[in-house]
Formats: C-alpha cells, sequence, structure tokens
C-alpha cells in the first residue's frame, strides 16, 4: 500500500492550463477518447486496498491498486464486480475502470458502472481533497458527484480513492447458442427480456445468437429446458465471454471500431460492415468504412448514439470520439468543469474539444 496523495497534490499547484496535465493509471484505456494531451501524471502507485468487509457487499481502494487484485480479494470470498470492467491490460487500475465507465456484457443485468460507484474521494483542480458519498448505499450525501465522476475519463478531477458496491459471484452459469438472423436474435432478446429469465449477457454475431445464464442451478436447468437451443461446453463459455468482455476476441481486431448505444427494441441498422451485438441489442459493435456522419446519423435516427471507440488519431481528431451534444448539455458539461476544474489542467479535450 502506497499512499502519495501529497506529492499528486504538488503537481496539481504546480501545474497551468498552460501546461495541463494527462492523468493516467495503467494507460491500458489510451485508446479511448480523444488525443491525449498534458505532462504525464501516473496514478498507478498510489495504492492499497483500503477497507473491505464482505458482510457490507463494498470495497474501497485507491486508484492505482490493480484491478486484478481487486478481483482476486473479492474472489477469495466469492463476489465480484459485477459489472464487470473491461481488462483491456494486466496493468489495468481499478481508477482507470471508474473513469473511463466501461461495463462488460453482463452490465445489461447487473448495471453500470456509475450504479456501483457509492463514494469518491479526488483531488480537483485547486488540489482540493472532497468527498462524496460513502460506503453504503442509503448514505446519500453527494451521491450523485460519485457518479458523475464514472466515466468523465479524468477530466473533472483526479480520482484518490472508490468505493465500490460488490455482488455475490453466482452459483452457477451456463451459455445457450442459437442460429438466427439478427433482427430474429432481437426479437427473441425483447421477447425474454419481458420474461423471470436468469439471462445476464448475451452476443450476436455472423448469425449466432450466445446466451449466458446465472443464479440458482434450479433456474438454470429450467430456462435451459425452456429456451431451448444449444448448451456450450462449459470449459468454451468462459474463454468467450473473457473474449467479449475484454475485447480479445477476433472481431475486436483492426480500425474504426465504432460502439453504437441504442433501445434495445431498435430495429437492425442499415450499415455496410460486419456487426456484434450486446447487452440484449442495446450495444452494437460496428466495423465500418461508411462516413462517421452517416453512421452516428443511423443511430440518431433510432434514438441512440454512436461513439467512434477504436481509431487512427487522424479520424478522431476529425470528427472527434463521441456524439456531439446538444448545446444544454453541452452547457451543464462546461459548468461541472468550471467547478471542479476552473484552470482546464485536467484530461484538457479528452472527452470534447471544447472542454
Amino acid at each position: 500500500m502506497t499512499d502519495l496523495t501529497e506529492q499528486l497534490r504538488e503537481r496539481i499547484l504546480a501545474a497551468s492550463s498552460a501546461a495541463p496535465l494527462c492523468i493516467r493509471g495503467g494507460g491500458s484505456k489510451d485508446f479511448y477518447g480523444c488525443e491525449l494531451r498534458g505532462e504525464l501524471l501516473e496514478t498507478r502507485a498510489h495504492t492499497g486496498v483500503l477497507a473491505y468487509e464482505p458482510t457490507e457487499l463494498v470495497i474501497t481502494a485507491r486508484c492505482g491498486t490493480p484491478l486484478a487484485e481487486i478481483e482476486a480479494v473479492l474472489a477469495e470470498h466469492g463476489q465480484c464486480l459485477a459489472f464487470e470492467p473491461p481488462r483491456f491490460a494486466e496493468n489495468c487500475t481499478i481508477g482507470g475502470a471508474v473513469a473511463a465507465g466501461l461495463s462488460g456484457p453482463r452490465r445489461v443485468s447487473a448495471g453500470a458502472v456509475r450504479d456501483f460507484v457509492l463514494g469518491v474521494k479526488i483531488l480537483d483542480g485547486a488540489a482540493r481533497e472532497l468527498s462524496f458519498g460513502g460506503q453504503v448505499m442509503k448514505n446519500v450525501a453527494g451521491y450523485d458527484v460519485s457518479r458523475v465522476m464514472a466515466g468523465s475519463l479524468g477530466t473533472l478531477g483526479l480520482l484518490l480513492e472508490i468505493s465500490i458496491k460488490v455482488l455475490p459471484r453466482p452459483v452457477a452459469e451456463a451459455t445457450l447458442s442459437f442460429a438466427m438472423p439478427q433482427a430474429v436474435a432481437l426479437d427473441k432478446l425483447n421477447q425474454w427480456a419481458a420474461q423471470p429469465l436468469p439471462i445476464v449477457a448475451s452476443a450476436w454475431q455472423d448469425g449466432m445468437l450466445s446466451v449466458r445464464l446465472a443464479g440458482a442451478r434450479a433456474a438454470i436447468a429450467a430456462a435451459v429446458q425452456m429456451l431451448g437451443g444449444e448448451k456450450v461446453e462449459d470449459g468454451a463459455t468462459a474463454a468467450f465471454w473473457d473474449g467479449l468482455r475484454d475485447q480479445h476476441a477476433s472481431f475486436f481486431a483492426g480500425m474504426p471500431l465504432w460502439r453504437l448505444s441504442v433501445p434495445s427494441v431498435a430495429p437492425v441498422i442499415a450499415l455496410p460492415g460486419e456487426t456484434l451485438m450486446e447487452w440484449g441489442g442495446a450495444e452494437r459493435w460496428l466495423h465500418s468504412d461508411a462516413a462517421p456522419a452517416t453512421i452516428r446519423a443511423a443511430a440518431a435516427s433510432v434514438g441512440g448514439s454512436a461513439t467512434l471507440f477504436r481509431a487512427d488519431s487522424t479520424l478522431k481528431a476529425t470528427v472527434g470520439a463521441f456524439a456531439p451534444l446538444p448545446l444544454p448539455l453541452l452547457n451543464l458539461q462546461r459548468r461541472l468543469k468550471q467547478i471542479f476544474d476552473p484552470h482546464g489542467i485536467f484530461n484538457p479535450g479528452r472527452m470534447y474539444a471544447e472542454l
């Protein structure tokens, strides 16, 4: 365990808008968002699990604590991070997982990162140490601020400590596969979502739908009998879902890679390229050479948005990583930035050029 709070505070005090800081944990998500700018401020040496009480389902750790260490500690007590944060590399940290706000296959059933963040301690742009939230769900003081930090990509403050709600690991799991076109898969997933089935994840690609079940053994057995399909051998299921979670599956190789967030009931989106669909149809990964404006317009037409997830720096600099915000939301983001980082020293332009 290492506490680098004072060293980090000194770096922030010495920074200015002319010499901003690029906050980085393990660096496994440097590709995500827009161009990295500023002098590197590494947090991965700020480590340690500060509190963990399995009976309370809460763990508190410093931002640089490796995600692998967190998961190992939880596994000893039969618990897990239910939102399955992607592990793009071995050196990824819990701070980076929260700052990126990315969730894995189980997000559709368990919830997103921000749903599990109970409290945070940060250094703001004036190097003030601020605490929000707490270590129990019923402590709501500042709770929304804690959630805002999830997915902010370090643009609002430097995360020092994070308290996260954890959950028990499922007693049993099973994966079923079905051969069907995408439109049929969408209909099936939405039908199943309205039923009391233990479906915790799904993925469709190249005419094959995979569904992961988790929970009590009796519930899984009943669901397998009801749904049918082909049961996947247990030895292959972990590799399959981990490949999706950590994006080691072959589909994720190559660029550009778009991430479309849409309503699960949205129909098949007519765009050229290869598609992989997760989260019951609400997350659709796309490899396509279509014009960025065309892709974003197509996502918007069904009530969603499109993020340029992986691409070369030139394309990202031209069109931006994230879909442009409506003016009211942009003004809200500007206000938050002004409150937490008045001098504009934290990860400038990482989310939007205007910030």
